[in-house]
């Protein structure tokens, strides 16, 4: 019997369907069609890139075995390549040809064919859009006009100005920030998503958190759509991507994210990413993921010091439009010296305790409300203290 490119490519299947998971193999090979044979290479093709990149790191070896085995010890494979169009990119050819084990061949060239999908389907707005439309899911409250500046954080802030002004153009490409909890991570990151949009409106801007990625991720594995899950993250112009240390011990995921961040910064697109900790603190994180993330800045939001806790509470209540005297806010910003989510919620707990209770702020009330809200509030220093201590 002749053999055609199809008879070629359904021997290969079997042999393939037999060596992984039948999963594996409905997610990564059935999608894949035969083009044509000339000799002894065989060409398919692949419906992405990212696809091309999945079978060359994980599956070469089954490749070069079955192609050896219908082919013969000259037989090749070839990649023809469809790559979706974002609404950013322009059209473009490349040679994308494979000899199977993972080396690009030098014989034969290839342009890959441009297939325009404006139906990816977007996991945040309701399927069926004809255009991609992304709901940046960013809260509008979190803007660098109520984000209060202090050495603890004035790097960070400058680098997001920089960042906002001129997404995926600067050398902070992925800007990191990491930090304690209630420090300010996710305000920062979400005021550089917001002052994208409103300075340029066409960029697609993504605020997602990294549980929410993982859940994403599961649910198209479930429904065998990971293929749409890649490509709409893969046209996003700015990822701003929150707590990326709980892709700890979960490498699969790891994996996808790993092929998605590659494309976006190939691509020059803006990545923005918050962390509990620094690059090199992360533990279960793979070490290809940490040194993408150390391409660009790594910068650190500190617990900010008495007058910038002082200014974040004078600029709490400016907004929402209450007076206190000085010695309420020295009070309370001395007291309260671990973190910015911390000091907010003593400042919301003291004006409730004075709208229920029809008392008026003073020091008495902010003394009375952090002795049940702060368990380390500091104590007064008197002789019986001193003397208990010793």
């Amino acid at each position: 019997m002749e053999k055609t490119c199809t008879n070629v490519w359904n021997s290969c299947l079997q042999i393939i369907k037999d060596n992984i998971p039948a999963q594996s193999f409905k997610t990564w090979f059935e999608p894949i069609k035969a083009l044509r044979m000339e000799g002894s290479v065989l060409t398919i093709q692949v419906p992405s890139l990212f696809f091309y990149e999945w079978l060359e790191e994980h599956y070469v070896q089954l490749l070069r075995k079955t192609i050896k085995k219908q082919l013969g010890d000259e037989g090749r494979l070839e990649y023809n390549i469809v790559v979706e169009q974002s609404s950013a990119s322009k059209p473009y050819t490349t040679n994308m040809p494979s000899n199977g084990n993972g080396a690009e061949s030098k014989h034969q060239s290839m342009p890959i064919p441009i297939s325009i999908n404006k139906d990816i389907k977007n996991p945040f707005v309701i399927p069926g859009l004809k255009k991609l439309n992304v709901d940046p899911q960013l809260n509008r409250q979190y803007t660098f006009e109520n984000f209060v500046e202090g050495d603890c954080n004035r790097l960070a802030r400058s680098a997001g100005y920089a960042v906002a002004a001129k997404p995926g153009g600067t050398s902070f490409n992925p800007l990191m920030i990491y930090g304690g909890v209630g420090l300010g991570k996710t305000h920062l990151a979400q005021a550089i998503g917001n002052e994208i949009k409103r300075s340029l409106p066409d960029k697609l801007v993504l605020y997602v958190s990294c549980e929410k990625f993982t859940q994403q991720f599961v649910d198209a594995l479930k429904h065998n759509n990971i293929n749409d899950f890649v490509n709409f993250y893969q046209a996003i112009d700015v990822l701003i991507m929150d707590d990326v240390h709980n892709f700890a011990g979960k490498e699969k995921t790891q994996d996808f994210f790993f092929h998605i961040f590659n494309h976006l910064h190939q691509s020059g697109k803006q990545l923005i990413i918050t962390s509990d900790k620094a690059p090199k603190d992360l533990a279960g994180l793979e070490e290809r993921l940490l040194s993408r993330f150390k391409w660009g800045l790594s910068a650190d939001l500190q617990i900010p010091d008495l007058e910038t806790r002082m200014a974040i509470l004078k600029n709490k209540t400016y907004q929402d439009g209450i007076e206190l005297s000085d010695d309420v806010i020295e009070y309370v910003a001395h007291n309260i010296d671990n973190n910015v989510r911390e000091l907010e919620g003593a400042m919301v707990s003291l004006l409730a305790q004075s709208t229920l209770n029809r008392k008026e702020i003073d020091l008495n009330l902010a003394k009375q409300m952090l002795k049940n809200f702060v368990k380390n509030s500091s104590k007064e220093i008197s002789m019986e203290y001193i003397q208990n201590l010793v």
